[in-house]
This record gives structure tokens, sequence and C-alpha cells, in this order.
């Protein structure tokens, strides 16, 4: 009985510790974020370009997909503001732990187990611009659909910062019916080989 009780006691605190530093966590970004309409304006294109993509005939997708230029390049450079915005945070605050789990300060005492989000969302606000500015003279379907795996990895990586590696898988599945690996593998040539690079550490 005295072991059932300790190990919940345990169980307990280390939830209080995960809420307590995942708080922190959105804060900081939350902090960042704000005065930048990222959220609404990721909405409006993850929302158009599913539409867009299961729209009967090309010349539909053509026309709903050019409504939404003006959005994207305004992703694109918010991102990038926000990336230049990271760079003034420390080593510590910028860690994020590679584990699946929430383990809460893990910067402190395992930094080789985390990697830097300021380095990240360069990563990010690089390929996003890239996609944007359409540097491959893609299809116009075939760049939507790049453009919304961008958005989606960019998505996935502030949900891994603010709560973990983990809530991050779950929540890109639940939300968007993708899993990460699909997400990767369909994000331009820019992104794919620097996230995997920052990954590896």
């Amino acid at each position: 009985m005295d072991i059932v009780l300790s190990v919940f006691v345990v169980a307990v605190i280390w939830r209080i510790l995960c809420v307590q530093y995942q708080r922190g966590r959105i804060a900081l970004l939350g902090s960042h974020l704000s005065g930048l309409q990222l959220e609404r304006h990721m909405e409006t294109l993850t929302q158009g370009y599913t539409r867009a993509i299961s729209a009967d005939t090309e010349s539909r997708q053509l026309q709903v997909l050019e409504t939404f230029a003006q959005t994207e390049h305004a992703v694109a450079a918010q991102v990038r503001t926000l990336a230049d915005s990271m760079q003034k945070e420390g080593e510590q605050a910028a860690g994020m732990g590679v584990l699946r789990a929430c383990v809460p300060h893990i910067e402190r005492f395992r930094p080789a187990l985390t990697r830097d989000l300021r380095r990240l969302l360069q990563i990010h606000a690089d390929g996003l611009r890239h996609v944007v500015d359409n540097e491959k003279n893609l299809e116009p379907k075939d760049r939507a659909f790049c453009l919304l795996a961008e958005l989606y990895l960019f998505q996935h990586s502030c949900h891994w910062y603010c709560k973990s590696r983990g809530v991050a898988d779950a929540r890109l599945m639940l939300r968007h019916k993708v899993d990460y690996q699909k997400v990767l593998d369909s994000v331009s040539d820019v992104t794919r080989p620097a996230y995997l690079k920052w990954l590896g550490g």
C-alpha cells in the first residue's frame, strides 16, 4: 500500500512539474507571437489549400489557390519575424527535449538531449520563403501541397517546444490526419536536409 501511495504521489508531483514547465514554454513562445497573426493566417491557408487540392477541376484549383498569395507572403514574413525575435532568448530557454515525453528542465541537466528552437525557426523561415517564392517552379497544386507540409511541420515544432515531441505527433495526426514522417517527406528540399541535420544534433 505504501508503495502504491508513493508512486501516486511521485506521479502527481511529476505532472505538476510538467504542467508548470509547459505553461512557461507556452508563455515564452506566446510573448514572441503577440502582435503577429500567424495562427489566423495559417488556419486560412491550411483550410484553403485543403479545399483547393480536393477541387474537382484544375481550373477551380487554380482559382482558389490564387486567392491566397497575400496570405502566403504574410505567413513567410511573420515566421521570419518570429525566428529573428527568438534569437534574443538564451540557449536554455530555447532548448527542447528530443525525448517523446516531457522532461521538465531537461535543457539544464542533459543539454545533449535537447535541440535549439532558435535554429529550428530559422530553418522553417528559410523553407517557407523558398516555397512561397516558388524557386523550383512547382506546379500550383504541387506547390500548395509542399507549402501545406511546411506549415504542418512548423506547427509541429511549436507544439513540440511547448508540450513534447509525443504530443506534437499526436496533435498532427488528430488535427490534420497525417503523420509526422509523411509531413517530413513532403516538405521542400531546402527544409528537409536542414531539419534532419538539426534533429541529429
